[in-house]
Order: structure tokens, then sequence, then C-alpha cells
């Protein structure tokens, strides 16, 4: 019997949103799924997370990670509209990807890393992405990174996990650390 699949959200403030979907991954790749993680603001870059899916990949193609956007988000669209435009046609242009691979039924788990940013800052709109959980293939896993995860997707999921800041190193002046942020 086909078990339904599940909706899983880590939204928050705190660090580990993606590093806990990336888990998940790992976890779902090392029992045979095949995993694909879509990344919207990741990209233009090379971090760690991307040279350790890619090793993984060559053992059995079983899991895939896709970088699609250009690095950084900004808090204020305002600020340059042209930028804005640019990164909401990336935004919208991993859309599509998203829903071909989604509806393909060709994956176990599907993470979209960092959604709910590209949903806050109105580069995605949240009616598709609930309409697109909601009509994906019934044994298909999903998870959401992001802050500002929207209600209508927590009330939709199975489970959410609210990361919360307590400390972080910046605050002391510490800048980003290879290995741990990237």
């Amino acid at each position: 019997m086909e078990q339904k699949g599940l909706l899983l959200i880590n939204t928050g403030e705190g660090k580990g949103k993606t590093t806990a979907a990336l888990g998940t991954a790992l976890r779902a790749w090392g029992n045979g799924q095949k995993v694909l993680i879509l990344q919207f603001i990741k990209g233009g870059w090379k971090y760690g997370e991307l040279n350790s899916i890619e090793a993984l990949h060559k053992i059995n193609g079983n899991i895939e990670i896709r970088p699609m956007g250009d690095g950084f988000v900004f808090h204020n669209r305002k600020e340059d509209e042209e930028v804005y435009q640019k990164k909401k046609l990336l935004a919208e242009k991993a859309w599509n990807m998203v829903v071909q691979e989604v509806m393909s039924d060709a994956w176990d788990l599907v993470i979209l890393d960092e959604i709910n940013y590209a949903i806050q800052f109105e580069m995605i709109n949240v009616e598709k992405v609930v309409q697109l959980v909601t009509e994906r293939p019934s044994r298909l896993n999903m998870i959401l990174t992001g802050r500002y995860a929207r209600p209508e997707l927590i009330e939709l999921a199975d489970t959410v996990t609210e990361m919360t800041l307590i400390k972080h190193a910046f605050q002391k002046g510490i800048h980003a650390r290879k290995g741990i942020e990237f």
C-alpha cells in the first residue's frame, strides 16, 4: 500500500532551515529514494552542499541539487526595481521547473529551498504553491524552507518546524565560515 506523501516546512528566524532539509534529503537518499533539491535564492557561487550532493549523485543518480537564483534577495524591493525584476524572472523560471519536476512523479522527495522568501518578496504567488502542493502526486514528500512561511502553507503542512534565533556569531562581528554557513 502506497503511503501518502508528507509536507514539511522549516521556517523561522534561526539558522538551520536548509541544513535540516538537507539532513532529511540524506536520510531519504540513504534509503534508496530519489531526491531533488531546488534552490530559489542560492546560486552564483559554489558552496559546500553542492559538492556533497554532486558526489552523492555520482554514486547512483538518485539525488540532485539545482541552484536557480543569483545568490541574494533584498528586503526592500523599492531599492532597485531593475534588480527586483531580474530576480523575479529567475524565480518564475525556477517555478516552471518546479511544476514540471513535481508533477513528473519521478521523485520521492522534493525540497523547495528558500521558496518562502520567493513568496514573501512577491516573486512567486502563494496560491500557485498551495495549488501545487495540493495537486502533487499523492506519494510525493515535500519540504519547503525559508523564513516567512505563509499561514496557507502552514495549514496544509503535516509538520512545521520553526527555527528560533537565540544568538548568532554574526552579532559578534564574526563573518560566515566555510563549512558552517556555506
